[in-house]
């Protein structure tokens, strides 16, 4: 039987299931979702939908952390139904990085990475590489690459040629669909990284790697937001369009890597008055899995939702982008009341 994805309908705001402020991240069958607390703390959490009622979250499991937690990601496809790949990975700081049980929290493995002074560095980011067998640390000028089934030192790519150089990109780097100052995104053989050290005209914040040579192989820019990247992802169906979000900035760009890779091809604005939305809040967006619809929040405590539909598609058919086109959303409702710290709206139909 071949797989179609969940067909969301935006004509009606979604039900409200837990109201948190924290950071929550789905697995793969959407049927329990994990939260970053503040107390250093991971909570696990049950969906479930008895016959003729609606979704419920029961809490299953509490994992207390000795430290603070910089960023966390689920093992690619990581259902409860299967026991080996229902894990993630946490970035905890002063730790080495933790492949975690998500049954009952017991530690895996670790992925240590360290500084000159010996001490461990927690990565602001944490990306899997399509094959689910490398794991990708982002963290100050560099990337460190692991091997998953041979924990231990890993390798690592200098993002910049060296502290002086005005090549490359620097500061720190975030990971996969998120955190903090550099992020990279994987789709086939090329990931995107992406820094929190604004950007200029004469240099660029997000670039193009290739995973076989581990080498810079496109700059791409033209946002003008003259700030710090906080999150990358590509479209799941469309891997040729990549979005990026800034900080202290309303909008969400998407580029087409087959084209022009200095002017992005779209450009999604929750609101039309910018001076509302700086704020230094992380503002997380995520895409469903058809790749229709892209969701954001805003510290207001809404949640606006873009129809993506053809029209990436259409990108491709321009030689030349002049100037980004302004997409408005196509849905916005009030999640809850109040500002919220993050932003993470993930399949909210499911």
């Amino acid at each position: 039987m071949e797989w179609k994805p969940v067909q969301l309908d935006v004509s009606y705001p979604p039900d409200l299931v837990l109201t948190n402020n924290l950071d929550a991240r789905w697995c793969a069958d959407r049927s329990s979702f994990l939260i970053q607390c503040e107390n250093g703390a991971f909570q696990l959490f049950n969906l479930s939908r008895p016959e003729g009622t609606q979704f419920s979250a029961k809490h299953k499991r509490t994992f207390s952390q000795s430290s603070a937690v910089v960023n966390f990601a689920w093992y690619p496809g990581a259902p409860p139904n299967n026991p080996p790949a229902y894990c993630f990975v946490a970035s905890v700081r002063d730790c080495p990085v933790k492949l975690l049980d998500a049954s009952d929290g017991r530690l895996r493995a670790s992925y240590p990475i360290i500084d000159h002074r010996e001490r461990f560095i927690a990565p602001h980011s944490l990306a899997f590489n399509l094959t689910a067998n490398k794991l990708y640390c982002g963290f100050e000028d560099a990337i460190e690459k692991f091997d998953i089934q041979q924990p231990g030192e890993g390798d690592r790519l200098p993002t910049a040629p060296s502290k002086k150089s005005k090549d490359g990109l620097k500061g720190k780097i975030l990971g996969f669909l998120d955190r903090t100052n550099h992020s990279f995104l994987h789709s086939y053989d090329y990931y995107a990284i992406g820094s929190l050290t604004p950007s200029s005209q004469a240099m660029d914040n997000i670039a193009l790697y290739s995973e076989s040579n581990q080498a810079a192989i496109m700059p791409i820019g033209g946002a003008y937001s003259h700030s710090g990247v906080t999150q990358l992802n590509f479209n799941p169906t469309k891997p040729h369009i990549l979005y990026a979000a800034f900080r202290r900035h309303d909008a969400i760009y998407a580029w087409d890597l087959r084209s022009d890779t200095s002017v992005p091809v779209k450009v999604f604005r929750t609101s039309p008055d910018s001076r509302k939305t700086l704020t230094n809040q992380k503002i997380e967006f995520d895409i469903d899995y058809a790749g229709r619809w892209l969701s954001v929040g805003d510290q207001n405590g809404r949640v606006s939702m873009f129809d993506l539909g053809d029209s990436d598609e259409s990108d491709s058919q321009q030689s030349t982008v002049i100037s980004p086109q302004n997409i408005a959303p196509k849905m916005a409702f009030d999640a809850h009341g109040g500002k919220c710290t993050k932003h993470t709206c993930s399949s909210l139909y499911n």
